[in-house]
């Protein structure tokens, strides 16, 4: 059986996580989730090579949300390099979802992009360990996660 690996935070505004997984339960069967939860987005790459390793997670979904101080984008940056790093380790995709505070203009379209954002890398993870070809099928079309898609050039 798969197991799907949740890293989310404390520190986001929105219980990302619980998004994910009832975004996840809702799409396919056949797997488990593995919930690890840490105080902020830099103390999420440990946690992902954790559920890898310790939790025997085929994929991990690393989910924060850094403020909009230009050190919270410092942080991001760092910890985006660290979660990079762990796949490359570990040879498992990890699907980092992060959400600035400052991509919305209100606590309601925050709390609407982090919900939105999580539920399509949610289709991601299942189209990545079940159904590849989906992804194949969509390359070159400029798909966003969250916000309206990009489409591709013409």
């Amino acid at each position: 059986m798969k197991r799907i690996g949740i890293a989310d935070t404390t520190f986001a505004r929105v219980d990302m996580g619980t998004v994910a997984i009832k975004e996840l339960q809702s799409l396919a069967t056949g797997f488990q989730i593995m919930r690890y939860t840490v105080p902020g987005v830099k103390d999420l790459p440990v946690a992902c090579k954790k559920l890898f390793e310790e939790q025997s997670c085929d994929i991990v979904m690393a989910l924060g949300m850094p403020g909009s101080k230009p050190i919270d984008k410092q942080c991001a940056h760092e910890a985006s390099t660290g979660l990079i790093t762990v796949q490359l380790l570990c040879t498992k995709h990890i699907i980092e979802v992060f959400v600035h505070e400052d991509e919305a203009h209100s606590n309601k379209e925050l709390a609407w992009l982090a919900e939105q954002r999580t539920r399509e890398h949610a289709r991601n993870v299942v189209d990545l360990l079940f159904h590849p070809q989906h992804l194949t099928l969509h390359a070159g079309q400029g798909l966003r996660e969250g916000f309206k898609d990009a489409g591709p050039v013409e």
